[in-house]
C-alpha cells in the first residue's frame, strides 16, 4: 500500500464513520489505519463484556495522567480503545448527545454553522433507531440505538427512588428536554454491540478502494511545500509511507494531537525543545483540555440481586448469552442514570449526570470487591477546569503525557459535592430500604463539604470523556477551522472529540459519531 486519494488514520468512532461515507465513491481510493487490533474478541460484542475489557491491554491504549494535584497527586488510568471501533468497542454503550445549549453554545462562541438545529439533522441521519423516526430520532442510519433486552431489578429500584423524590421520569434523554432521571438507551442492535465498526465499518469492508490496516501505528504526518502528502506508518519493526491526496487525523483527544506534535504542527517552543522541525506554530494543540470527573458512591447490598456474580457466575451468564442474546449478558452495566439540576445549577439546566450500576464498581471495575453492591456514578458536566497534553519525547511509541487539570477551577468541586449530596438522597429513599446495606464509599461518615472534598481527591476518577485539544473555531488558540481543516496546512483536517470548543453535555460518543458524519460531506466535496 503506497498511495490513496484519502487516508484515515484511526478507526474509531469517527475513523470509521468518514470510511463508510468517503469510500462510497468508488473511484476515491480510501485507507483507514488502525494501531491496534481486529474487534474480534467476543467480550466486545457481548454488552456485558465490557466487564473483561478492562484487564484486556490489548485493546486499550492504558494511557495515565501526569500526577494530578488537585487528586492529592494521584496518576488516573485513561483508558482508550485501541481496536477497530475505538473506544465505541470498550465503552458502556450509552447513546447520548447533550444539551441542545452546549451546540448553541459553540455557535456563539466563535463557530457558526454548529448551532443545534444544524447539527441535529446529522445525529438523526446516523441513528437507526428502534424506536421508529420522529422530530429527534432517525432510522435506517449505520448505528443502532435501542432499548435495553434486560434491566436488573436495582436500576428499577433506582428509578423508583427518584420517583419518591418528586424527579420525572425522563423517557428519552436526546427528546425535548434532558432533565430527569430514565433508562439509558444503547448502541445495540439485536442484543450486540453495535459499535462504529459494527455499524459503519463491516458493511462496507469488502468496497475494493477501501483498505482497512489494522497494527499501523501512525509516527508522523509528512507535510511538503505546506500541504500534508503522506504519512509514516510503523507495522511491526517496519515503517512505510503510505502517500495521500489528503489526510485526515481522527485518532481522537489524545492521539490526534499527540500525531500533529510528532509531525511539527503545534507550540514552536515545546517543538524545538524536543528536536522536531516546526512545520506550523500552532499554540492551541494539546491544550484546552477538559473532560468529565465523575465519583462513585458504592452501597453495599443486602440481597444477591446485583451483577457481582463471580466467576461461576459470569460463566453461566456467558452461556445463556451465547444461547438467547438475552439475559445479563445483553446488559450494558450503566443500564439506568439522568441529569439533575444541583442548587448550584443556575440557568435550569442540567449540571450533573448519573450512571447506575447494579453492581460494586471500583478502580474502573478492576477492583474485585467480596460480596453485592451498586454504584452511583456522579460527574460535573460543564467542568471548567482545563488541562493540556504534550509530548514525553519525539518516540511516537511513548505516551504523551497529559495534564487532566481536575478541580483546578474551585466551582468544579462545588458543584461535584452538590451532586454528591443529591445521590445519598437518592439512595436513602425509601425504595432501597430492602436492599440498602452499609455506604462503603464515601462511607456514613462523611457529612461535610469539607469531607465531602476529601473524599473526591482521594478516589474520584475520569468516566472517559476527554475533549478539546485540537479546537476548531478562529484566534490564535484554534487548531482548526469551522470545516475542521488544521490552519496552515493544506490537505489535513481533524475529525474526532478533540475538535469541541467546549465539553457537552453528557456521553461522548454520538456526538463524535455526528461530528464525522457532518464532516464527511465537507471532505467529499
Amino acid at each position: 500500500m503506497t498511495s490513496c486519494d484519502h487516508l484515515i488514520v484511526g478507526a474509531g468512532s469517527a475513523g470509521c464513520v468518514l470510511a463508510h461515507r468517503l469510500s462510497a465513491d468508488p473511484a476515491r481510493r480510501v485507507v483507514l489505519i488502525e494501531a491496534g487490533p481486529a474487534d474480534s474478541s467476543p467480550f466486545i460484542s457481548m454488552p456485558a463484556g465490557l466487564a473483561q475489557l478492562v484487564n484486556m491491554p490489548g485493546v486499550n491504549w492504558s494511557y495515565q495522567t501526569e500526577p494530578e494535584p488537585g487528586l492529592n497527586g494521584r496518576r488516573l488510568w485513561w483508558p482508550r480503545g485501541k481496536v477497530l471501533g475505538g473506544s465505541s468497542s470498550i465503552n458502556a454503550m450509552c447513546y447520548i448527545r447533550g444539551q441542545r445549549e452546549d451546540y448553541d453554545g459553540w455557535a456563539g462562541a466563535g463557530c457558526p454553522g454548529w448551532s443545534y438545529e444544524e447539527v441535529l439533522p446529522y445525529f438523526r441521519q446516523s441513528e437507526d433507531q428502534a424506536r421508529g423516526a420522529d422530530a429527534y430520532h432517525g432510522t435506517g442510519g449505520p448505528l443502532a440505538v435501542s432499548d435495553l433486552r434486560y434491566r436488573n431489578v436495582l436500576s428499577e429500584t433506582f428509578l423508583a427512588a427518584g420517583r419518591e423524590l418528586g424527579i420525572a421520569l425522563n423517557a428519552d434523554f436526546n427528546g425535548a428536554t434532558q432533565l430527569g432521571l430514565g433508562w439509558y438507551q444503547v448502541t445495540q442492535r439485536d442484543g450486540r454491540r453495535c459499535s462504529a465498526a459494527a455499524g459503519y465499518l463491516k458493511p462496507v469492508r469488502g468496497r475494493p478502494n477501501l483498505s482497512v490496516l489494522t497494527g499501523a501505528l501512525a509516527t508522523r504526518v509528512v507535510v511538503d511545500g505546506g500541504r500534508a502528502v503522506a504519512v509514516e506508518v510503523r507495522r511491526g519493526r517496519v515503517v512505510e509511507r503510505i502517500e495521500a491526496g489528503a489526510v485526515t487525523l481522527a485518532g481522537g483527544a489524545v492521539n490526534s494531537p499527540q500525531l500533529l506534535l510528532l509531525s511539527g504542527i503545534g507550540p514552536a517552543a515545546d517543538l524545538e525543545a524536543l528536536g522536531i522541525p516546526v512545520v506550523a506554530d500552532l499554540p492551541g494543540v494539546g491544550a484546552n483540555l477538559q473532560d468529565h470527573l465523575d465519583y462513585c458512591t458504592l452501597v453495599k447490598a443486602t440481597q444477591p440481586v446485583t451483577y457481582d456474580f463471580g466467576k461461576l457466575g459470569e460463566a453461566w451468564v456467558g452461556l445463556r448469552y451465547l444461547l438467547t442474546r438475552g439475559g445479563p449478558g445483553s446488559s450494558n452495566i450503566a443500564e439506568a442514570g439522568g441529569f439533575l439540576t444541583t442548587p448550584r445549577a443556575r440557568d435550569g439546566r442540567a449540571d450533573v449526570q448519573l450512571h447506575f450500576v447494579p453492581a460494586q464498581l471500583d478502580d474502573h471495575g478492576r477492583n474485585r470487591l467480596p460480596g453485592h453492591g451498586y454504584t452511583f456514578h456522579c460527574c460535573v458536566l460543564r467542568p471548567k477546569s482545563r488541562g493540556r497534553l504534550t509530548l514525553a519525547s519525539g518516540d511516537p511509541t511513548a505516551a504523551p503525557r497529559i495534564f487532566a487539570n481536575y478541580l483546578a477551577e474551585p466551582d468544579d468541586a462545588a458543584t461535584l459535592i452538590a451532586g454528591l449530596k443529591l445521590v445519598r438522597e437518592i439512595a436513602a429513599a425509601r425504595a432501597f430500604d430492602p436492599y440498602r446495606g452499609e455506604e462503603l464509599f464515601p462511607g456514613a461518615a462523611v457529612r461535610s463539604d469539607a469531607e465531602f472534598l476529601a473524599a473526591i481527591r482521594a478516589k474520584a476518577e475520569t468516566i472517559y470523556h476527554p475533549v478539546g485539544t485540537c479546537r476548531m473555531g478562529q484566534g490564535p488558540d484554534a487548531v482548526v477551522d469551522l470545516r475542521l481543516r488544521v490552519h496552515g496546512v493544506e490537505g489535513l483536517s481533524v475529525v474526532d472529540a478533540s475538535v469541541m470548543p467546549t465539553l457537552v453535555s453528557g456521553n461522548t460518543n454520538a456526538p463524535t459519531i455526528m461530528i464525522a458524519e457532518r464532516a464527511a460531506e465537507w471532505l467529499d466535496a
